[in-house]
């Protein structure tokens, strides 16, 4: 079920509805029907694999109680290793099996060895890389003492299958969600209304934004051979934006929808193209996962608290893993590479820390080394989207090199489209207007209601929408 999808359009107020009656019964009832639904919502992508997300939710809050009561602190060590080993194991086998036997080949073919390696031919169950996380940070906060284990059944079960996160995230903390989940909630206007427009913009960077772009993005890089350098370059522009609007664009729903039911969800983006250096676009881009990782090995590396060495070796492990989180393919793995090149002059200096606040707070403007710096920044990381974006390392190299090649002749190639690349050009012109007027707020909406923006905006997704055919969002292939 899409966020994007009438399906989710008829779910959404349906849910909504019977949770406000029902909450005038009890808490308990109120969190089952939640559960129900994000049940629902999870099987109609595909139900069998609704049992490996039950098991995954079984498992760790059975062995979440087994650490804390765990008399000897090698029972406690077990509970935790069973925990980790198997919900690893099973995130390996659906999404890194085919790739390490597919690579293992390759490398001793290399040396003249021929092999015929069994591959898995299932789907990736959507979400796993997701709630995966979920269990794994609630049981190592378990096991260092930071937190109890939840009793509650179903308080554990909905905050590891909430829908609104289930399938893209954000990545909760049980400290953040699970106290909101076990606390009466009582319907709040403002809130909702909030909600409401967040969904609104959210749907519109979706939609408008992230389809369209999708299509000339696709067409481009589907075709890079018979591409100049200026369409290349765009292609790299339009995908820098496809994916920012596909996955900012989803946690905006995902955060609106929660606030329909009065829980608030761990914020995922802060306008991470007006970063003025990588350090600040990796506090912007995905917030949840670059802080999963700060907190759970990062630090347990040691962080910056050893040497320079040491700290160049974490930042590249950080890097490397967060590539490989991504998907199962060498070209992951070089766009995190690329993010650790890109991060160590910064940590070297020691400047990894100097942008910390919002650019140009409180101004019309940034100043011009503000304005170079972002430009810089969102160079270096629509450089590396190639990697993401393409297939192969190959193919990757081959777009750069065509792209590189200062072949201007035929200037902007037109696609085979109904529009023109000018006109979406100056779409997304005013869309960077109104999200950098809008960069001290959450979205747009927040805080200054105006019926005409909400009007304009849903015609803009009715209206530019129907051109664009649906797209799946990017995020629910890890």
């Amino acid at each position: 079920m899409l966020f994007n999808s009438l399906s989710f359009l008829l779910f959404l107020p349906i849910v909504f509805t019977i949770y406000w009656w029902v909450n005038k019964k009890s808490l308990q009832l109120q969190n089952g029907l939640l559960l129900v639904a994000s049940y629902f919502f999870y099987a109609c992508w595909d139900w069998r694999f609704l049992f490996l997300l039950l098991f995954s939710t079984a498992l760790d809050y059975f062995t979440g109680i087994k650490m804390a009561e765990a008399k000897k602190q090698s029972n406690k060590k077990f509970w935790f290793w069973l925990s980790i080993i198997v919900n690893l194991g099973f995130l390996g086998v659906f999404k890194y099996y085919n790739f390490f036997a597919e690579s293992f080949a390759v490398a001793l073919s290399g040396i003249g060895i021929q092999t015929n390696f069994w591959t898995l031919k299932v789907i990736l169950p959507v979400g796993i890389s997701f709630y995966t996380f979920h269990g794994l940070s609630y049981v190592i906060d378990i096991y260092k003492g930071r937190i109890r284990p939840e009793r509650n059944i179903i308080a554990y079960s909905l905050f590891v299958s909430y829908f609104p996160l289930l399938v893209a995230g954000p990545i909760e903390r049980a400290t953040h969600l699970l106290p909101q989940i076990k606390k009466s909630r009582f319907f709040d206007y403002n809130k909702a209304i909030d909600g409401v427009h967040q969904i609104i913009w959210g749907l519109f960077k979706k939609v408008v934004i992230a389809d369209n772009c999708a299509l000339y993005a696709n067409d481009i890089f589907d075709n890079y051979q018979s591409m100049n350098s200026l369409s290349l370059t765009l292609g790299v522009i339009y995908f820098s934006f496809q994916i920012y609007g596909d996955f900012s664009g989803y946690s905006d729903i995902a955060l609106g929808t929660s606030k329909l039911f009065g829980i608030d969800l761990l914020r995922n983006f802060n306008y991470p193209y007006f970063s003025r250096d990588i350090a600040e676009f990796w506090r912007r881009w995905h917030i949840s996962l670059s802080s999963w990782f700060r907190d759970y090995l990062y630090i347990p590396l040691g962080g910056s608290q050893g040497g320079m060495k040491m700290k160049i070796r974490n930042t590249f492990i950080i890097f490397l893993v967060s590539g490989f989180w991504h998907g199962a393919n060498w070209t992951f793995i070089v766009w995190g590479a690329l993010h650790a090149v890109y991060f160590l002059p910064l940590l070297i200096t020691q400047n990894n820390r100097n942008n910390l606040d919002i650019v140009a707070k409180g101004k019309t403007s940034p100043t011009f080394k503000e304005l170079a710096n972002i430009v810089l920044t969102f160079c270096l990381t629509a450089f590396a989207w190639i990697f993401f974006r393409a297939k192969t390392i190959s193919e990757a190299f081959a777009y750069i090199k065509s792209m590189f090649s200062f072949n201007f002749e035929g200037g902007i190639q037109f696609l085979d489209f109904d529009r023109y690349t000018v006109e979406f050009l100056l779409m997304l012109g005013l869309f960077i207007v109104i999200e950098w007027n809008s960069r001290e707020r959450e979205h747009p909406f927040s805080g200054r209601f105006t019926i005409l923006k909400v009007l304009a905006i849903l015609t803009a997704i009715l209206v530019l929408g129907v051109f664009s055919s649906p797209v799946d969002f990017i995020y629910f292939q890890f």
